[in-house]
């Protein structure tokens, strides 16, 4: 039976081709055109894919180490309760010390997150639909205090107000530092929201209050559910911040345990709390957040919304800002200029500060490379070939970033003290704690980035002779260039900033920006630490600008 070629028609209605067998397939393929394209743009779809699958098989394996390497916090939790025995388990967990520690860690959660949404949003409502003068201005400075890491910022309040103790205190300095991470989310939903829901509830006859409370606030919920989860993460695991305002939590206690002695029992015990605390806290923001609909369905195109106008209410839409601004940054920088002054130059040493710069770049370098590089081949795969196996393996990479610093640095000292000692206090362990800390982080810039590239480009590499492997590295990840930059930048600013892994896992010597701080603000010489605060705060400015700008970039400004 003669070969002839098909006609568009019956390629498009799937009819039968007179011909068997694989072999013939790619024979009249070779030899003919569908619908006017040459027959070799048809081949390597066909003789490419057991490629393909080798491809993802072999991403998905040096995904899956990440992962496991990534349960390695959890699981040294649920060993040392097994190894503990429930005896001694029990005696440990259910003692009046954790219960105070609980009641201090929901009170600080229940007092905190309700400022910090009622802050963010207000803040965010004023600077996005609002004609407040110098919106702009008053939405960066509202971001800003990310550039302050919460230590320094408690730092600045004990500095100014030496009596500062408590609950009370804690509340406000976190408040403070933390509610940014609420008002970027929320001011971006802002600029997202379709405007026509406004007319249509006011079209009702409710009036502008109602108007927010019933249209606008419910469309916000995302937006408050995951900023709140954000902060309330931030509360379970801040250290240094509680500590110099001497109010305890499962994190200061934690250090304190380590601290006194090494790899004890009841610092596990108090880690796997911590660990419940999280996991509970994720449970909560599931239910709370819902699983309401929230995209635009109607045809064409949401217009902007129209600013509304304050009127008379101008002056005191304005203090907002001005004294949120006030708190957040000139608090901070205030302090830390005045204890520069007092120091002059004297505080500047070039052996100490420099040492310490150069210790703490050295060590972002490294984490923020390391860490984008793990989260690749996750990050490949959830873009190329999204799966159940995949999505599991994406939900070990994100969970461990919810984990506090301090249980992943205990999980890390006690299987290095137990299992492999020659590693106890070594730069791999720490450079591993980092890695596990700010994962998502990368993943996060990395995922976006590697979405934008056409995976058409890779097929199209493929068909010219690229192995699978060319055409990611040499398509793929040249695109995704200035995503994995960011990432490098996201997870090293991050790094810059961290406490309590650095503490309890750097080898002896090693000195950051942010362990000297704290060694020198435990001895009460703020005029010392004041050059440390200082440096901190210039490498944070980048990761706050990338924020702020990412932000605006989601409402597509």
């Amino acid at each position: 039976m003669a070969l002839r070629p098909i006609d568009r028609a019956t390629a498009a209605s799937g009819g039968c081709l007179p011909i068997s067998g694989r072999e013939r397939q790619l024979d009249l393929l070779q030899k003919n055109t569908y619908a006017g394209e040459p027959a070799a743009m048809r081949v390597p779809q066909l003789t490419a894919a057991p490629r393909s699958r080798g491809r993802h098989a072999s991403v998905i394996a040096l995904a899956s180490v990440v992962a496991l390497l990534s349960l390695v916090p959890l699981g040294f939790i649920i060993w040392i309760t097994v190894d503990t025995g429930w005896a001694e388990v029990v005696a440990l967990i259910f003692r009046n010390r954790v219960g105070e520690l609980l009641v201090n860690t929901i009170l600080l959660e229940v007092c905190t997150i309700p400022l910090c949404i009622l802050l963010a949003v207000t803040l965010a409502w004023l600077t996005e639909r609002t004609d407040i003068p110098g919106a702009r201005l008053w939405s960066w400075l509202a971001a800003a205090p990310l550039a302050v890491p919460a230590f320094v910022h408690s730092y600045a309040w004990v500095s100014l107000v030496p009596g500062m103790r408590g609950l009370w205190s804690g509340v406000l300095v976190s408040v403070l530092a933390y509610f940014p991470f609420l008002y970027l989310p929320v001011a971006a939903a802002l600029r997202r929201l379709d405007p026509a829901i406004e007319d249509a509830a006011a079209s009702l006859g409710l009036d502008p209050w109602r108007v927010f409370f019933r249209a606008i606030l419910p469309q916000l919920r995302l937006a408050i559910c995951g900023g709140s989860l954000l902060i309330g993460l931030h509360l379970l695991a801040e250290y240094g911040l509680y500590v110099m305002i001497r109010f305890d939590t499962f994190s200061t206690a934690i250090v304190d345990q380590f601290q006194s002695a090494y790899n004890s029992p009841a610092a596990n015990m108090l880690g796997g709390v911590l660990v419940f605390c999280c996991l509970l806290l994720l449970g909560v923001e599931v239910l709370v957040r819902g699983n309401e609909r929230y995209a635009r369905i109607g045809s064409g195109a949401a217009r902007p919304a129209d600013r509304r106008r304050l009127g008379w209410f101008v002056a005191p839409a304005i203090a907002l800002p001005v004294v949120t601004a006030a708190l957040t940054l000139g608090i901070p920088f205030v302090t830390l200029a005045r204890w520069l002054y007092i120091g002059g130059l004297d505080i500047w040493r070039i052996d100490t500060v420099g040492s310490a710069l150069l210790q703490t770049i050295a060590l972002a370098i490294a984490g923020g490379l390391l860490a984008t590089i793990a989260a690749a081949p996750m990050a490949w795969l959830s873009v190329r070939a999204p799966g159940r196996l995949q999505r599991i393996l994406e939900a070990c990479h994100y969970y461990v970033g919810s984990l506090p610093g301090v249980v992943v640095a205990l999980a890390l000292v006690s299987i290095t003290v137990r299992l492999i000692l020659p590693l106890y206090q070594t730069f791999a362990t720490l450079l591993l704690a980092y890695v596990l800390l700010f994962l998502p982080r990368a993943m996060v810039g990395l995922r976006a980035s590697i979405a934008q590239a056409p995976v058409e480009l890779e097929r199209a590499a493929m068909a010219l002779g690229r192995t699978p492997a060319q055409a990611v590295r040499q398509i793929t990840m040249r695109l995704a260039a200035p995503g994995f930059a960011a990432s490098v930048a996201l997870v090293a600013l991050g790094i810059t900033n961290e406490l309590t892994a650095t503490l309890m896992l750097s080898p002896n010597g090693t000195e950051t920006l942010a362990t000297k701080f704290w060694s020198l603000t435990s001895e009460i010489d703020y005029v010392a630490a004041a050059p440390y605060a200082f440096m901190m705060v210039v490498l944070s400015l980048p990761l706050t600008l990338l924020l702020y700008v990412q932000s605006k970039r989601t409402a597509g400004q």
